[in-house]
């Protein structure tokens, strides 16, 4: 009972820290022995994944529901200019680095031969944002669906709660009660989930550095070092400059969201770290009603540290098939990467599907994935931790950013 009750109390970032310095040491001494840990891995994805769908749904809606349209698109405005601008600067870093680098000159196409993943289109993703039924959108875990019904149902209800009729107001209260009593619910069960997630990422750990040995990374050392050097560049000039252009406090700020990006680290999951990051969003004191509202949205459409990651990619993948790109093409392939990535993002892997997809349209092998799959698990992971510390961000600046209009409008 005491080592339980010293376990639940404990550091949550030094729990996190201890099952993956743990998990990569076993995963060396014991190879793919370690395997048999990967269902107690699987376990933790899916109580996240489990836990996301109706956070993210029952928050979006009382966020809608709070808002008036004017509200509503000042913010998604912002969000979007924000959103925009970190993705473009993760892009140019990216591409940057790489092409004064090189990585990948040295290497030469493995023998194994790579499947190509179905990724969508753009127009079936736009298509498959109305869903045939509420059941399907969630039973399919379609997150554009579930946020396209989440909005419709929040303006439903917000219209309910501001009409002049009595018994549709007192209908529209009701409602928001139940759908804040259910989200509550939902956050009590996520405190129980992080208790058990060091002993996942743990699994997760051992069972990734088991399969893949250190070969394999040293292949790849440089490729990884370039998109490690990047995303330190994305934290300290885009994300901490973009905090002390709103004069948000950085340290306070990071201390205040360290197990949102510590959760995306270790899980590589930027959906199934949505309630985390929600939660710690909070706690860096910015509003509910921005945190509702920007990082649903930013989990879907804002992937910085895929965007970076592609640039990146197209670089090396170009240097081990001896092929030269301008600067256009290589934009152009990033662009294409990143729309591609609207309804694959937030998904442990979904790098290597855009990547495939982009690879195919400009005819370069698809063996080079496999190269990329072999340290996916580290770059990943730092990948999904800078797409959600870039959604965490966003929101602060943009709650910010209103919170000075306010004081300038009562001014």
């Amino acid at each position: 009972m005491k080592l339980w009750t010293s376990y639940k109390n404990s550091s949550f970032i030094v729990k996190m820290t201890a099952g993956f310095i743990l998990g990569i040491i076993v995963g060396l001494v014991f190879g793919t022995q370690a395997n048999v840990l990967q269902p107690l891995g699987s376990i933790l994805i899916k109580l996240l994944n489990l836990i996301a769908i109706p956070v993210v749904f029952l928050t979006v809606v009382l966020a809608v529901n709070q808002m008036n349209p004017k509200q509503l698109g000042r913010t998604g405005g912002k969000l979007l200019l924000y959103y925009g601008s970190t993705t473009a600067a993760a892009v140019l870093i990216g591409l940057g680095l790489a092409l004064v680098i090189n990585p990948g000159e040295a290497l030469s196409l493995p023998a194994a031969e790579v499947k190509k993943p179905e990724a969508p289109s753009f127009s079936s993703v736009l298509f498959n944002i109305i869903p045939d039924n509420l059941f399907t959108a969630f039973s399919n875990g379609n997150l554009m669906s579930i946020l396209f019904l989440a909005i419709i149902i929040g303006f439903s209800m917000s219209a309910m709660r501001f009409s002049e009729d009595h018994k549709m107001k007192d209908y529209g209260e009701k409602l928001h009660t139940f759908f804040d009593a259910t989200n509550e619910l939902f956050f009590n069960i996520l405190k129980g989930i992080l208790l058990y997630a060091p002993i996942g990422v743990f699994a997760i750990a051992a069972t990734s550095f088991g399969s893949q040995g250190w070969d394999t990374f040293q292949s790849l050392l440089k490729f990884t070092a370039v998109f490690y050097l990047g995303i330190l560049l994305l934290w300290v000039f885009v994300y901490c400059g973009s905090l002390r252009i709103f004069n948000i406090p950085v340290m306070n700020f990071f201390k205040k969201t360290k197990e949102a990006y510590t959760t995306a680290f270790f899980t590589s999951s930027s959906i199934a770290t949505l309630p985390v990051a929600m939660d710690g969003a909070k706690k860096a004191g910015i509003s509910e009603r921005i945190v509702n509202f920007s990082l649903p949205l930013g989990a879907v459409f804002n992937s910085d540290g895929g965007a970076l990651r592609m640039g990146a990619s197209i670089v090396f993948a170009a240097n081990v098939s001896g092929v030269d790109f301008s600067i256009t093409d290589l934009l152009t392939v990033v662009l294409i990467g990143t729309l591609l990535s609207i309804g694959t993002a937030g998904i442990p892997a979904a790098g290597l599907v855009t990547l495939s997809a982009v690879l195919t349209l400009f005819d370069l092998p698809l063996e080079i994935v496999a190269l990329i799959a072999g340290v996916d698990v580290i770059i990943g992971m730092a990948g999904t931790a800078s797409n959600v510390i870039g959604d965490v961000v966003g929101a602060a600046v943009v709650d910010q950013s209103e919170k000075n209009a306010e004081i300038s409008h009562q001014n």
